[in-house]
């Protein structure tokens, strides 16, 4: 997907999925939005790696070069707002608590909730 048709549907996902969750509780904005121009920022991180939300900027980040279908960018939208709406203290507090990335619950909340990917991309105008 090229940079452009890829922009072109993140702006349509992004307000739908904006105007489908509505705002978070725990921040006074949408998430700010960074398209990654490297496949990943830190070779230590899995390089498959599609998005992440940092909630201490609340900054959502896109390695686009990793999505390589419609699907996926909006599974990763989907997935990673999920985490803006989620509590920040409470993701830390579950992995004090000795959850890992597999078995945290709000991991496992936004995999589930990437489910709903179809009903935005019946929506999509490519």
């Amino acid at each position: 997907m090229t940079k452009d048709k890829f922009l072109s549907v993140f702006n349509q996902v992004f307000d739908m999925v904006c105007d489908h969750y509505g705002y978070s509780k725990h921040h006074d904005s949408h998430p700010y939005i960074e398209m990654e121009d490297s496949e990943c920022c830190d070779s230590e991180v899995d390089p498959s790696l599609m998005g992440e939300y940092c909630s201490v900027n609340n900054v959502l980040t896109l390695y686009w070069k990793n999505i390589h279908t419609i699907e996926n960018l909006i599974r990763t939208v989907v997935h990673e707002y999920q985490h803006y709406l989620q509590s920040p203290s409470w993701m830390t507090r579950y992995y004090n608590m000795g959850y890992n990335y597999n078995n945290h619950p709000y991991e496992i909340a936004a995999y589930s909730e990437e489910d709903n990917w179809k009903t935005f991309n019946k929506i999509l105008t490519l």
